[in-house]
């Protein structure tokens, strides 16, 4: 927080005296003022001070106030009044002119006065709490003056301070020790504070563009405000040191852009005494002459003067600042050195600057490198390049190693950077170095693939030496001959680059810059198709391979986006205006191949791999925006494709002509009444001939077919399954066709191996598609038996004898891990939906109904859990489960609770983690659900309910502390580290997203041994910081409470009064977290419950069906009192000294 800093006097004593004015009227209330300013917040536009310096001056001297025309703007507009200059330009650019105006005209009334508010401004603006004092300097002994150059802490008071000189005067800036604590208005969050640095740095340049005709060249005001700027940037304090080097570096900004106005000046009255000196004797004016000459060396003396403060700032600043310790302050020298040099090139722009650039790219932050990087690109575009030649040579490769910096901004500018360096100096990179460039266009990170998929394109593609026509061709051939000359250049290029198999994420690179090329499908196949005016410009079959590989790219590109394996967070949703661009893109390409399609098929109908490839493009087609005047070309491709399906045999081509079928086939498909007719045709037609020849090749149940009909009984079997594997095709009988082959093995044997596994295959499929329509008993069923199997053979892995050999591995992948969890919940976790209006049901029938499926469903839950005990499935798969075990606590309760138990005993770390996952799962999904303004969403649980599930959990580590303290430990530290990920101590004063987290962590607290709760607190400490953790503000109140669980404090029940205990309010998790209430809570229906039991194993009581649906009675508050107690366990052990055990946090 910002409180205000004790104003400057307005009386300057002319001996060396000392000011000392406090924000109130009298000079002996300095003390209790600033105890009070330090409690003071500055919580967006504060209203106007009613004791302040300004407000007196502005009653006083209200024709001469330095803050009167800005004051009446804001009245007029309605806003608070101001009377400082940090409030006026807090308010916004609307009264910046004013402001800036009023302050010169106090200037020139009364120049010390004025001059002491702006220097008051700019320690203001560095969010100080404390005062300015000043004394007048008349010494002339140097040596005294350095004496008093000094920054340090007064023992005395408790306060720092800063003495340094402004000349005339030596200024005192005095400052409790808190300020250390990194919050000022430059780094503060919020839209306020980034507006604020906006209006800061504006004011600085109005400033000076109003003075430029007049008080800059003073000799006073400049002077001073440099020497001010110049001691407070080097300061230890980082706020002064900060914000004065930035508002240094605009200073100079605003300089340059005097200087520049100058130098036109000059020019103009150059031009100006030329014209005038080249007229004859008699018209010339010798007294305009001498004018227009004095006034050439006023104007150049200003400019002198301007640059020897320019060079005063850099030296005094710029030198000492651009290897700060802060990142902040380095990125923004650099960037201000790039507009010194792009504005002012005749001072800047040469090597002892440019040096500087080269330095800070190898800097350690990418922020600073990134700013590097873009000024470059700005200097290179302006031409520029011919001063920079030896900076260019020097750093040539820092900006080509840049390409491969760990921060992807940084990288992308630098490809960026390296293209703006190829276009303005052609020799300065190799073809090396563009082939290293351009090698980039298949990285995973997409936004680099496409910047050197740019770079790609500028040099290699739109080259006009490629686009060289033949005399006489038509347009036509012009066009075709540019696009073969492009596809060459890529052909060239992707061989070169020896990555064959990477063909989408060339085109995905592409796509932006090369657009026009990928989509002139018409270009594109004019390649492939027989062209009578081009022979001798024929592609070679492996340039029509790539050809074909780079059309089906680009068509998958348009039909269904940049989704790569690799490239990308996950799908990116489009919006409507996208969404009708792409429809439109497909609506083309289908209107396209829909006539091109057949020509193709039948020229290559003898290749199965390009075959293969233009398969794939009718499952691209846009059918809903097609209609039926392509019935012909749809009649023309059905004719083609089954041609190539008699033809060919090739698993590969058959099943993606099984897809294509499947596309046009489709029953929202405007081709359905032609192209089902003709599949089902091609499907009997199938049949028919695998009846006949099986008719022919088994007599009395023996296979006995020669070599020609087993080939064309194999190749049959292969098309029906690969078309089975896409359609239902059960009607045709294909099991029972299958069948026959099998029996045929069974009993006499002789059926080919290959013939035997298609058989096998085709019957597969049919069986899948058999189950895909049967019940709920069914699939249960074929659950409970892949789990048996599971089982079976994880138990034989065990039994294994080594003399027996190489036992038979095998690991469930994590996609048949995942069906299997999507299953369970899918049939377990649901609530039976009960007829309660149905007359014909009776009320037994329905209980016996709903006890049948429990049953039913514990039995499925049993036969997972079984997977997660015995090893077969990963515990992490458990965590699901775990998720539901209050809400389910009467239904599976037991299972999930014996599950847990055996977990622990298996591995107690990773049983431990699975439980935190559980709860770190659960809390991201209510935060998001949050996020989104669904606080009612049934969908997750609530926050209650959460920390109700990590209660339950504390207690299933029972009694024996020491045996669970490091699973404890574990727990603790994870939710540590997942609280505060990305929190930077000093540097941040927000909570962070996910603070309410620790109250739910804080359930386990009470299972913690002492000696284990001080090493917890010191882990805390060294991620949060002591400053953080004793923050009492209301978004860190679970860490207060947190922490109360851990040291043991009363700080618990303060927490406790001060957190809401309305239960029918929905936290929110970034703001305040709820306290850990013992009191029941009931919301969306599900079950709450209060407090474990705290009976003995031995005399807990089975409960029957209709006593778990009765909810149990709330306790007592002392009853919950004695349940929270007598659950937190034994304090020390007999048999171990628990303050001489460590653990390993």
């Amino acid at each position: 927080m910002i409180a205000e800093p004790t104003l400057l006097s307005r009386s300057v004593q002319k001996e060396n005296s000392v000011v000392d004015v406090s924000s109130c009227a009298s000079v002996h209330h300095v003390s209790s003022e600033r105890n009070e300013n330090r409690q003071k917040t500055v919580r967006g536009k504060r209203k106007a001070r009613e004791c302040s310096e300004n407000a007196k001056r502005k009653h006083s001297k209200s024709s001469n106030g330095s803050l009167g025309r800005a004051e009446n703007e804001q009245l007029k507009n309605g806003d608070v009044e101001a009377v400082t200059l940090f409030e006026v330009v807090s308010m916004g650019r609307s009264a910046m002119q004013a402001v800036v105006d009023d302050w010169i005209d106090a200037y020139t009334v009364d120049r010390d006065t004025a001059l002491l508010d702006l220097i008051s401004f700019f320690i203001q603006c560095s969010g100080c709490k404390g005062m300015v004092t000043a004394e007048m300097f008349q010494s002339k002994q140097g040596t005294d003056v350095m004496s008093k150059m000094v920054e340090d802490l007064d023992e005395g008071t408790g306060l720092q301070y800063k003495k340094f000189l402004a000349f005339p005067w030596i200024l005192t800036v005095t400052w409790p020790l808190d300020m250390d604590s990194g919050e000022y208005p430059l780094i503060m969050s919020g839209l306020y504070w980034k507006r604020f640095r906006s209006h800061f740095c504006e004011f600085v340049s109005v400033l000076v563009a109003q003075c430029q005709n007049s008080v800059i060249f003073d000799g006073y005001l400049l002077n001073t405000l440099i020497s001010l700027l110049t001691e407070l940037s080097d300061s230890r304090v980082r706020a002064f040191r900060h914000t004065c080097t930035l508002a240094a570096v605009k200073l100079l900004s605003a300089l340059v852009n005097v200087a520049l106005n100058l130098s036109v000046s000059v020019d103009n009255s150059q031009r100006l005494y030329e014209v005038e000196l080249a007229k004859t004797a008699s018209k010339r004016a010798s007294q305009r002459l001498d004018r227009i000459q004095r006034k050439i060396s006023e104007l150049q003396d200003r400019k002198f003067e301007i640059e020897n403060m320019m060079d005063a700032i850099f030296k005094g600043v710029f030198l000492k600042r651009y290897r700060d310790v802060i990142p902040e302050i380095r990125a923004i020298c650099m960037e201000e050195l790039m507009v010194w040099m792009k504005l002012y090139s005749s001072v800047f722009l040469n090597d002892s600057y440019l040096k500087y650039v080269g330095w800070m790219m190898h800097d350690k932050q990418p922020d600073v490198r990134l700013k590097c990087v873009l000024g470059l690109q700005g200097l290179y575009q302006d031409q520029s390049s011919s001063k920079m030649d030896l900076f260019t040579i020097r750093f040539k490769e820092r900006m080509i190693s840049m390409t491969l910096d760990k921060d992807h901004e940084v990288a992308i500018q630098a490809v960026r950077l390296l293209m703006v360096i190829s276009q303005s100096c052609e020799d300065v990179l190799s073809l090396d170095d563009h082939k290293n460039i351009f090698q980039f266009v298949y990285c995973s990170h997409r936004p680099l693939a496409i910047t050197a998929g740019e770079f790609l394109y500028d040099r290699l593609l739109s080259n006009p030496e490629l686009s060289r026509p033949r005399e006489g061709a038509s347009d036509q051939d012009r066009h075709r001959e540019l696009v073969l000359a492009r596809v060459r250049a890529l052909i060239h290029f992707h061989t070169e680059s020896e990555l064959h198999q990477h063909v989408l994420y060339l085109v995905d690179s592409l796509w932006d810059s090369a657009g026009a090329l990928l989509k002139d499908w018409t270009g594109l196949t004019s390649l492939l198709l027989p062209h009578t005016s081009c022979q001798e410009q024929a592609l070679s079959s492996a340039e029509e391979a790539f050809v074909i590989e780079l059309m089906l790219a680009s068509v998958r590109q348009a039909a269904e986006g940049p989704l790569l394996s690799g490239r990308g967070a996950g799908k990116k949703v489009i919006n409507t205006k996208e969404k009708k661009l792409q429809t439109d893109v497909c609506t083309k390409l289908t209107e396209h191949f829909i006539k091109v399609l057949p020509e193709l098929l039948s020229k290559y109908s003898e290749d199965a791999e390009k075959l293969t490839s233009f398969l794939r493009i009718p499952q691209f087609f846009q059918t809903d925006s097609c209609d039926l005047e392509n019935s012909r070309y749809v009649q023309a491709l059905l004719a083609e494709l089954e041609a190539v399906v008699d033809r060919h045999t090739d698993t590969g081509l058959l099943e993606m002509a099984a897809r294509s079928y499947q596309t046009l086939c489709a029953q929202d498909s405007p081709w359905h009444p032609l192209a089902r007719p003709s599949f089902d045709q091609l499907i009997q037609h199938w049949t028919n001939t695998l009846e006949t020849w099986l008719g022919e090749s088994l007599s009395s149940d023996c296979f006995t077919a020669n070599e020609d009909n087993t080939s064309e009984i194999l190749s049959t079997l292969k098309k029906l399954t690969a078309f089975n594997l896409a359609q239902d095709l059960s009607k045709w009988s294909l099991y029972e066709l299958g069948t026959k082959l099998l029996e045929a093995e069974i009993k006499h044997g002789g059926l080919p191996m290959e013939v035997t596994i298609e058989a096998l295959r085709c019957m597969c499929s049919c069986i899948l598609w058999k189950l895909n329509t049967f019940g709920e008993g069914v699939t249960s069923r074929a659950f409970m038996c892949l789990s048996d199997v599971l089982i079976a053979h994880n138990y034989q892995l065990q039994m294994w004898d080594s003399s027996a050999g190489t036992p038979l591995l095998y690991t469930p992948d994590p996609k048949l891990q995942k069906a299997l969890l999507s299953f369970v919940l899918e049939h377990v976790f649901t609530s039976p939906e009960l007829d309660t209006h149905s007359s014909k049901v009776s009320e037994s029938e329905c209980g016996e109904g709903r006890l049948e499926d429990l049953h039913r469903r514990r039995n499925l839950l049993a036969a997972y859990c079984k997977l997660i005990v015995h090893s077969v499935l990963e515990m992490s798969m458990a965590a699901e489960v775990f998720k539901q075990y209050v809400k389910y606590y009467n239904d599976f309760g037991d299972i999930i609770k014996e599950t847990l138990n055996r977990t622990r005993q298996m591995d107690k770390i990773e049983s431990a983690r699975t439980l935190v996952q559980c709860l770190q799962q659960l809390y991201l999904r209510l935060k998001q659900e949050q996020d989104r303004g669904n606080t009612c969403s049934s969908r997750v649980q609530t926050y209650s309910s959460i920390k109700e599930l990590a209660r339950r959990f504390s207690l299933t580590f029972g009694w024996d502390q020491i045996k669970s303290r490091e699973s404890l430990a574990m727990i603790h530290r994870d939710g540590i580290e997942f609280v505060f990920k990305g929190f930077v101590q000093q540097s941040e004063k927000h909570s962070p997203p996910y603070i309410s987290y620790l109250t739910i962590l804080s359930e386990f607290s009470g299972k913690l041994l002492k000696p284990d709760k001080k090493t917890i607190y010191s882990y805390l400490q060294k991620f949060a910081g002591e400053q953080v953790i004793n923050n009492r503000e209301e978004s860190w109140m679970p860490l207060i409470y947190y922490r109360a669980s851990l040291m043991g404090t009363a700080e618990g029940e303060d927490a406790t009064s001060f957190i809401s205990s309305d239960t029918n309010k929905q936290p929110s998790l970034t703001n305040r977290s709820r306290s850990p209430s013992m009191k029941q809570v009931n919301s969306e229906g599900d079950q709450r419950f209060l407090s474990p039991s705290t009976e003995s194993k031995a005399n807990k009581l089975l409960k029957s069906s209709e006593e778990s649906k009765v909810q149990p009675a709330p306790l007592s508050r002392e009853q919950r009192t004695s349940s929270l107690v007598t659950d937190n366990g034994p304090r020390s052990s007999d048999e171990v000294d628990v303050d001489t055990v460590d653990i390993d946090v």
